[in-house]
């Protein structure tokens, strides 16, 4: 039974009261946001250990961490240190995007160790089994494909990107329409390649009923992925993209009839004049359904800072209504991320989110930036850096920056909250503890 299954009963699952605690939101409000679609509850039964976390209308913006091997770096132990920054710097999810090693080996291990939701793309699995056995992608067949879902059901993915909206037609369109970068999606990409091959359809579109019966059995949450986001702000908002969105559309409101938990996926690189366009248009053409976004990056220009260009896009996004942000790493063009490069990307992708999340009026989200200012306020280094977003990174600034004053040393005697501390008398009193 799936969660959906399970609230229109009337039966309240742990899960439900747990979004609902963490959110602070009644059972009642976040049951009435699941039945209508506009949150999932990321949980698969299967996934032993798994906190459940919700994505939605009204809940806390979360921000996900991909993780994952490479051909050239398969090594599980690395992508295990990266689990670990992303729980210690909390991120909300996790995807492992292995395409290096033995992926099923390496997937079952981040699962064991994770208390957070992880998800995958299963095409990847799939194509580079076909790889091994026939010796090239375009000789998958639609049962490796659905195998592979299936078993990473049973091993406790919580959530699972599947490229079901890029059809043939869209595919015909985007050839004539032509595109500055055409596909950078590496799922629609192995899609694209076999489609054009085997002259036929995407079988996840095809046989879409096949993947809500396997979503049902495990209570997978499907997160439809845009295999034709923009690679580039030139083909923002262009016609391959939306005519992907529109066959997402229908998709969603095929898996609600099913009682299967759907979220989107959205661009890509999009300008900063066209964030709030974009997250409108998902909403209205997916009927509210949560919106998850990569970026958007909105300028081409940055190798090695896309950490930045996505952190402004994604808290526009945020703030006009996206509720799930998937980080960028410094190296999105350049490389496979290692570890810092991993908090990196996480922590912007965090200010992003929970700066959206102070005017979107979230429990809590207010209340952080007013003790951290309290704290400032009073010079009380030790509460700040407990504050703090990243406390290692605020604790070894200030063991650098060494002044003989209670300030910072870019003021030392001459700090503004120092001068008017000690005139304003009590009011204004310096804590005690100061470092």
């Amino acid at each position: 039974m799936t969660i959906i299954e399970e609230v229109k009963r009337g039966n309240i699952s742990g899960s439900v009261k747990k979004i609902a605690e963490d959110e602070g939101l009644s059972i009642e409000e976040i049951s009435n946001l699941v039945i209508k679609g506009q949150v999932v509850i990321l949980h698969n039964p299967y996934h032993k250990n798994v906190s459940p976390v919700g994505v939605g209308k009204k809940l806390r913006t979360k921000v996900n961490v991909n993780i994952g091997t490479s051909i050239d770096y398969p090594y599980l132990e690395k992508e295990l240190e990266k689990l670990e920054i992303a729980i210690k710097y909390k991120a909300d999810t996790v995807m492992d995007l292995s395409t290096g090693g033995d992926i099923a080996k390496i997937r079952r291990k981040i699962i064991e160790k994770s208390p957070l939701p992880i998800g995958t793309v299963p095409i990847y699995e799939a194509a580079i089994k076909a790889i091994s056995k026939r010796g090239s992608i375009v000789e998958m067949t639609e049962d490796d494909l659905f195998s592979t879902i299936e078993e990473q059901a049973k091993d406790g993915v919580d959530f699972m990107t599947v490229h079901a909206g890029l059809t043939l037609k869209g595919i015909e369109r985007l050839k004539k329409q032509g595109r500055l970068t055409n596909i950078v999606s590496r799922g629609g990409a192995f899609h694209f390649g076999w489609m054009i091959h085997n002259q036929k359809e995407n079988p996840l579109y095809e046989k879409f009923d096949r993947l809500l019966e396997i979503a049902k059995k495990y209570n997978i949450t499907l997160s439809l992925g845009d295999g034709l986001r923009p690679g580039s702000i030139d083909d923002a908002t262009d016609w391959a993209q939306i005519d992907e969105l529109l066959t997402l559309g229908e998709l969603v409101k095929r898996a609600w009839e099913q009682n299967v938990q759907v979220m989107v996926e959205g661009p890509g690189h999009v300008p900063i004049d066209q964030i709030a366009m974009n997250i409108q248009l998902q909403k209205r053409i997916c009927h509210g359904a949560p919106f998850y976004v990569l970026g958007p990056l909105v300028t081409d220009i940055a190798p090695g800072y896309d950490h930045i260009t996505s952190a402004i896009g994604g808290a526009l996004a945020a703030f006009y209504g996206a509720d799930f942000l998937c980080y960028v790493t410094p190296l999105e063009h350049l490389g496979l991320p290692d570890v810092e490069d991993v908090k990196e990307g996480l922590i912007a992708s965090r200010i992003a989110a929970h700066a959206a999340d102070i005017v979107k009026g979230v429990r809590g989200a207010m209340e952080w930036d007013k003790k951290i200012s309290e704290a400032r306020r009073r010079l009380n280094w030790k509460e700040q850096e407990k504050l703090s977003i990243d406390p290692e990174k605020f604790r070894k600034i200030r063991k650098k920056s060494k002044t003989s004053t209670r300030a910072c040393s870019m003021c030392g005697k001459y700090c503004a909250i120092k001068i008017v501390n000690e005139y304003l008398g009590s009011s204004g009193e310096i804590d005690a503890i100061l470092c």
